[in-house]
């Protein structure tokens, strides 16, 4: 496919979605500029992250260090460096010891934060990279949990948070939540508004909601939702 196809293509998409969240948010009466889009590379090429820029994206997903780290580093030759502040990139796999410095040095957000024992090297990395980590503590909506896909207990979450709120240089931004695959996505984000509210009223400046994937961002942006991590809808099925 040629490069024009190609944009003509993300373009089509990207406009399909943009209705779908319009008229989602308008049934949930909420505001468009409440809802951040994430559109998810991962598996795709550092050319479509640029036909993404050039139509308006600034909020990047990624899922596998070792891609997403060459995929930013590529973006950049096409960015001018007054526009690249404007870029950011959003960390969504399950984080390992072994990944923490190179994801902290590419990503502006972490999504997937379900482990103490990360706290204080994230710590030592900021101080060491002199730039703040944000995190998103994941919460587990699968009963019972199921350590394959990550998050931690609804009732471990306040816990976790005000850890998190003891480190210098680490800032905590909200909550990630991923429906479950044997549940209805309706029921899931109402589980998610609830512990939200909870999680809210202890922590206010954690006002992210990071929820909604291609099959269920209108349900997540009924529950709440600020941030949606959108990928095969706008940019087509993975190899």
């Amino acid at each position: 496919m040629s490069s024009s196809a190609r944009r003509n293509e993300i373009s089509q998409n990207l406009a399909a979605v943009e209705r779908e969240i319009c008229l989602a948010v308008e049934k949930s009466n909420r505001e468009r500029s409440e809802i951040t889009l994430i559109v998810v590379t991962k598996n795709f090429p550092a050319s479509d992250v640029v036909h993404l820029y050039d139509l308006g994206i600034r909020n990047f997903g990624e899922n596998r260090d070792q891609e997403a780290k060459a995929k930013v580093e590529e973006f950049k030759n096409y960015v001018a460096d007054d526009e690249k502040k404007e870029v950011k990139w959003h960390f969504q796999g399950q984080l390992q010891r072994n990944k923490l410095r190179s994801i902290a040095t590419w990503a502006d957000f972490i999504h997937s934060f379900d482990q103490k024992k990360y706290l204080l090297p994230l710590q030592q990395l900021s101080i060491e990279l002199e730039k703040p980590i944000s995190l998103l503590l994941q919460l587990s909506l699968d009963l019972p949990i199921r350590p394959d896909r990550g998050g931690v207990a609804p009732e471990e979450l306040i816990e976790l948070g005000e850890k998190v709120k003891e480190y210098s240089g680490l800032k905590l931004q909200g909550l990630m939540a991923v429906a479950p695959l044997d549940v209805a996505p309706e029921l899931a984000f109402t589980a998610l508004k609830t512990i939200s509210g909870t999680f809210l009223r202890a922590f206010p400046d954690a006002d992210w909601i990071s929820a909604g994937m291609s099959g269920d961002f209108a349900a997540a942006i009924a529950a709440g939702a600020t941030h949606l991590r959108v990928g095969s809808s706008i940019l087509g099925s993975r190899a």
